[in-house]
């Protein structure tokens, strides 16, 4: 049991997340963009994404266990991606403020060799509080909206404008680990040895 596991993300909090459970892992990002895919489900578009991440890198490392992920915001049907700009987060912010929205997390797990992969996807409820105009401004000045799906985070500075969840806390910080832990124990990825987690050749 000393196998290879990679996380086809740049993202530091997906990192974290994984690094916090005790999984020993190392970084490669993947290459593929992030451009809504058209005339399908915001479910079936972060499934999709989270696949294509993980098959391009796990191309590049076919013995390898690879996790890739993407996550948006929904609202009225409309996906919130990361905010360009200070006009894009200040309108994604105006959009949720005082409303529920869906953050919804696509997931696979990918390794080439053995021909096996999984994917699902996670949603979670968050309930914004009405938010001032000098909150908004100030809350996009401190740049902690960029690079995050609605424009926030729930981890950080964020945290300050979400008055409820309902569903998975992680997903919402960009990675369900319970269900991303039980895909991987599924596919004999991982297990519980000798006092941590054992990664499969």
């Amino acid at each position: 049991m000393n196998g290879r596991l990679i996380l086809a993300s740049k993202s530091p909090r997906r990192y974290e997340l994984l690094k916090q459970v005790g999984l020993d892992l190392e970084v490669f990002p993947s290459r593929v963009s992030e451009n809504f895919v058209q005339k399908v489900s915001p479910q079936e578009h972060v499934i999709r994404l989270a696949e294509a991440k993980a098959r391009d890198v796990a191309s590049e490392y076919p013995d390898s266990w690879v996790v890739a992920a993407d996550t948006i915001v929904t609202i009225d049907g409309s996906i919130l991606g990361k905010p360009g700009n200070q006009k894009e987060a200040m309108e994604m912010l105006g959009c949720l403020s005082g409303r529920e929205h869906w953050v919804l997390t696509g997931f696979c797990v990918c390794h080439l060799e053995k021909g096996r992969t999984d994917k699902d996807a996670v949603q979670t409820a968050v309930k914004m509080k009405t938010l001032t105009l000098s909150e908004m401004e100030w809350y996009v000045q401190t740049g902690e909206s960029y690079d995050k799906a609605g424009g926030y985070a729930i981890q950080g500075i964020g945290s300050f404008m979400i008055e409820s969840i309902r569903g998975s806390y992680t997903n919402v910080v960009g990675l369900p680990l319970c269900e991303l832990i039980q895909m991987l124990s599924r596919l004999g990825a991982v297990n519980i040895a000798d006092g941590g987690w054992q990664i499969a050749d």
